[in-house]
């Protein structure tokens, strides 16, 4: 899902140039990202990922992989234990 409008992101694979059919956001940007952690080390848990200083603008990072799950998506039990997961890491900095 959009971070910015949480609207379901429909496209199979996303590249650098992609963005948000509703709003235009990027979509290969921190904040759409499995890794993002808002406290960790460069508000990301990927130990080797290089600072991007702009969290929500399209980047290089190879560590990039989508998160499904933003916005609270259809509640699966998958995305529930993603987000224990996220906020444990959050939490302790793991």
């Amino acid at each position: 899902m959009c971070k910015k409008c949480g609207k379901a992101i429909g496209l199979a694979e996303i590249v650098r140039s992609s963005t948000c059919e509703f709003c235009g956001a990027d979509l290969h940007s921190c904040v759409n990202c499995t890794f993002y952690s808002q406290g960790s080390h460069y508000d990301c848990r990927e130990p080797n990922a290089e600072l991007v200083r702009d969290k929500e603008r399209a980047n290089f990072c190879d560590y990039f992989s989508v998160n499904r799950a933003i916005g609270g998506g259809a509640g699966s039990g998958a995305s529930k234990a993603e987000s224990a997961r996220n906020a444990f890491a959050a939490l302790f900095g793991s």
